[in-house]
């Protein structure tokens, strides 16, 4: 049996592909750079992340994006001996307007350097790529309508596309309104025994999404409805562990067994607790399907509800090594677990050169920054997990902070920090934005301004369990000292502050330096721990 999750911890949007024996899943990384997530698997039981293309300044450059910006739902296909990357930069998504860049790149390898983007349009988000055993390619993508009094979600609009002139070409149409669930989005076609399958996902990427079926003889349609609609959905039944569950593909094995990958999440409240919150954002599922006599898709647990387990396929098992739970930083390189926010690497920001064997991390903007923030962070991908750190940080003003930071965006942390009082004395403190628009902070007053020794390196830990957060420090890393009292970690998750609607991500945990008065001075950080318990 396959276990669901596949790909635990904010892995949103799954655009999967099967190039021979090798399966692809690429996900949204909205803010956090690299762009993309792409995970390699040879059996659909097992999983690696193998490369973030969009990594350099040329493919991304995300500075001034807003929170839940960025990378919305790449789609990952191979034509003629090419991986094609289309994507989203979204450079805003709140209020009528959207603006919504969508590019091509292309690369041979799946780990090799993508091509220079190639722009397609910005009429809406959710751009896929469709290449059709005629030789022609075209793009599908939400048709977003900014009028006042219609619905904004206004269909999927098709175009073709020509890879000789690098752009879109010919007239441009509409091919479906969507069902009555509406909020009609995340295009893929698809063609098997001579019909045009359309699948999309409806209904929001909250509690009433679901995945949308139509079929056409015809690229342009008209498409007919799914008779079921919804082939995916957890919208009917709150009691599934599997909740908004919709957005997905789906794959073939080289024997013709069916896969459907679909975004889903797993809120708190359905472990005990009282929020229905999660943490770990929107993740990525897979359900063995079937083909119904008359052509349509179904999931081969005889309904459209998503399951914890799902037969495996008639693949060899194909496993891969387990990363370790310690990082440190003298091999030269980040880990590829561990991403940024908004910008191309800059060493003027994060080095691993200026004092090897260290993580250093320059102070740049305040946590709220949309442009220039020294923040290093990993994906949570557990309910239960223990992470700690060693830091050498030396303040001199009371602008300047560096620690360890449980993170969702700028309206939802919590951060475990040094700094300095006007003195210079050095102290450690907690700090939180409990869902304010104002970005605006909490003091824990049972952590507030913990003398410091003036010098040396301090060890911090962050241990959640669910809903519940506990920070410790150390000067040895054996004898922990408690800071402050259990916070409200809940609201690390889409859920909280201003809902899910306008928050896409999912919770991060890792290393930050701030320093708003401009000096730019360094923290140190040995290691990085990240261990995951038993839920």
């Amino acid at each position: 049996m396959i276990k669901n999750p596949i790909l635990p911890g904010f892995n949103p949007d799954p655009s999967i592909v099967r190039v021979g024996d090798d399966y692809y899943i690429a996900t949204s990384t909205f803010e956090w750079y690299p762009g993309v997530q792409i995970h390699h698997s040879r059996d659909l039981v097992n999983w690696r992340l193998v490369t973030q293309p969009l990594n350099r300044a040329e493919l991304l450059d995300m500075r001034g994006n807003p929170d839940s910006g960025g990378i919305w739902a790449p789609c990952l296909t191979w034509h003629e001996g090419l991986f094609h990357l289309v994507y989203t930069d979204v450079k805003r998504h709140e209020g009528s307007f959207k603006d919504t860049h969508n590019y091509l790149t292309t690369c041979a390898t799946i780990d090799g350097e993508w091509s220079n983007p190639v722009y397609l349009n910005s009429s809406g988000f959710d751009a896929s790529m469709f290449h059709d055993d005629d030789g022609r390619q075209w793009l599908i993508n939400v048709d977003w309508d900014y009028r006042p009094g219609i619905h904004p979600f206004n269909g999927i609009l098709l175009q073709e596309y020509s890879a000789e002139q690098k752009k879109l070409v010919g007239p441009i149409k509409n091919i479906f309104r969507g069902s009555e669930l509406r909020l009609t989005e995340a295009p893929h076609i698809y063609k098997r025994n001579g019909f045009y399958y359309l699948l999309t996902a409806e209904g929001g990427t909250e509690y009433n999404h679901a995945m949308t079926m139509a079929r056409s003889k015809n690229i342009d349609g008209p498409y007919e409805l799914d008779p079921i609609s919804h082939i995916v959905t957890s919208k009917d039944d709150p009691t599934l562990p599997l909740q908004r569950s919709g957005h997905g593909d789906w794959v073939e094995t080289p024997n013709g067994e069916i896969y459907i990958v679909h975004l889903t999440g797993r809120p708190l409240s359905l472990n005990g607790c009282e929020q229905k919150r999660c943490p770990l954002g929107r993740e990525t599922a897979i359900q063995k399907g079937m083909w119904t006599s008359d052509g349509w898709l179904r999931l081969a647990n005889g309904s459209n509800k998503p399951d914890l387990e799902t037969p495996a396929p008639s693949l060899a098992l194909h496993p891969w090594p387990q990363a370790p739970d310690k990082t440190t930083f003298d091999s030269g390189e980040l880990p590829i677990d561990f991403q940024w926010l908004r910008v191309p690497w800059d060493e003027q920001m994060f080095t691993l050169k200026d004092r090897p064997g260290y993580l250093r991390l320059y102070g740049h903007e305040s946590i709220g920054s949309w442009f220039k923030q020294s923040l290093i962070a990993r994906r949570q991908q557990a309910f239960r997990f223990t992470a700690s750190t060693k830091v050498e940080f030396d303040p001199y003003t009371i602008q300047q902070q560096a620690g360890l930071i449980c993170y969702y965006n700028a309206h939802k942390l919590h951060y475990l920090h040094i700094g300095c009082q006007e003195n210079g004395e050095r102290y450690l403190s907690v700090v939180s934005v409990a869902g304010d628009e104002r970005w605006n902070f909490s003091y824990d007053n049972d952590a507030a301004n913990i003398s410091l020794p003036k010098q040396g390196a301090i060890y911090l830990k962050a241990d959640v369990d669910f809903d519940s957060l506990i920070f410790s420090w150390s000067l040895n890393g054996e004898d922990w000292q408690q800071a402050g009292g259990k916070l409200d970690y809940s609201l690390i998750s889409d859920e909280a502050g201003r809902g899910a609607g306008k928050s896409f991500t999912g919770a991060f945990v890792g290393m930050a330096c701030h320093d708003i008065s401009g000096s730019r001075i360094p923290a140190d950080f040995e290691f990085f721990e990240y261990v995951e318990r038993d839920a």
